[in-house]
């Protein structure tokens, strides 16, 4: 082959790749500003007049807990996230085959673990779907940010009609702008979120008639079903805004069950108020995972997730918020492995289902160390 040839190809390919990447960075630009929602308006009497709103953003409840946490990771730390390897699954992690089909139990309650905060509760009847992310990405962009470690169980056109969406905090590991978009089109259920996020949903074509925004201890009731978002010690924030909306907890009660949700938070003295203002609990849904000595007022570790669970009041413990996404700095299956530590020492009862598998909180599946294939 000549030089000119070769020369020739060399260029072609390099116009290639710079083409794909300038699309690709086209793309990026043009999705992201999207992905990063709309701020309330400050003006909103809900937002301006709620008790956690002041010099224009929200705050956590004052807490004797609480310790010096940084938030966000700084450019070190995200960069070990994103490309180093040591830590992650072995293989690929083992799955469920999602069962949760148009049955309904009107008695019992269960619960399906679909991979990090996402799950589906169903309680005497009724279906709550908490922190849906079905993107291959946490992130305002699906070609950079913290990539799935394993396959959704269930694609989401799939899931049984729900009854209500709950979501967390607007952070993209629990407020996914593509994963809205889909479930607006393949269910009519409401979302039911915290203050100002509705504007993030509004952006991104969900009706009004389906927002729902609640402050803190502020109730919605759905036919038999009852939702509370109860507070979290946290924070908010997409592109370059920081706490313009309001995080929480969610209570989720049927006629006579009751199943507690986390969010993100730190450990804090407001889980034995809930406990006390709610509980008992069948079960709770709590974080586990993205824990770090510089985080500690955001994420609890597996330790603070038992104690919470104990004066929560709570039966069951199902630990979420680990597994899927590289979010922290710990081994991959280390949470869950603290996890069970902790709580044996407590006496606490644990399920930790494969992602898609359905746990009857009444009769929940023995443990059988599935993570340690991978681990």
């Amino acid at each position: 082959m000549s030089k000119e040839r070769s020369g020739s190809r060399k260029t072609l390919l390099l116009a290639a790749l710079t083409a794909a990447a300038g699309a690709a960075a086209a793309w990026t630009f043009r999705e992201v500003p999207v992905a990063f929602g709309r701020r309330p308006d400050p003006a909103d009497p809900r937002v301006r007049n709620s008790p956690q709103y002041r010099d224009g953003v929200f705050h956590n409840a004052p807490s004797e807990l609480a310790r010096d946490s940084v938030g966000s990771p700084d450019a070190g730390t995200l960069r070990r996230m994103l490309f180093e390897r040591d830590g992650l699954p072995t293989g690929p992690v083992p799955l469920a085959r999602f069962d949760g089909g148009p049955h309904q139990d009107v008695e019992g309650v269960r619960l399906t673990w679909f991979g990090h905060a996402s799950a589906l509760v169903e309680i005497e009847g009724s279906r709550v779907l908490l922190d849906p992310i079905w993107s291959d990405r946490c992130s305002p962009s699906q070609h950079v940010g913290p990539k799935r470690l394993h396959p959704v169980p269930v694609e989401l056109e799939d899931l049984p009609p729900v009854d209500v969406v709950l979501i967390s905090h607007d952070h993209y590991d629990h407020l996914d702008m593509p994963t809205v978009q889909r479930l607006t089109k393949s269910q009519s259920a409401p979302f039911a979120v915290p203050l100002g996020i509705g504007g993030h949903l509004r952006s991104w074509g969900v009706p009004e008639h389906r927002i729902i925004e609640l402050d803190w201890d502020e109730t919605c009731t759905l036919g038999d079903l009852t939702v509370t978002l109860t507070s979290a010690h946290h924070f908010s924030g997409r592109g370059t805004t920081r706490n313009t909306t309001l995080w929480g907890s969610w209570v989720i009660a049927g006629p006579t069950r009751k199943v507690y949700y986390t969010g993100d938070s730190g450990y804090f003295e407001g889980y034995a108020r809930i406990g006390e203002q709610h509980g008992p609990f069948d079960a709770a849904l709590v974080q586990i995972g993205a824990y770090d000595p510089a985080w500690a007022d955001i994420h609890m570790t597996p330790e603070d997730a038992v104690l919470a669970h104990r004066e929560l009041r709570a039966g069951l413990l199902v630990p979420v918020h680990w597994c899927t996404f590289r979010l922290g700095l710990h081994p991959w299956a280390e949470p869950v492995e603290r996890l069970l530590v902790a709580a044996k020492e407590h006496a606490v009862p644990v399920a930790v289902p494969r992602p898609g598998q359905r746990v009857d909180v009444d009769s929940p599946p023995e443990l059988d160390g599935w993570w340690e294939t991978v681990a």
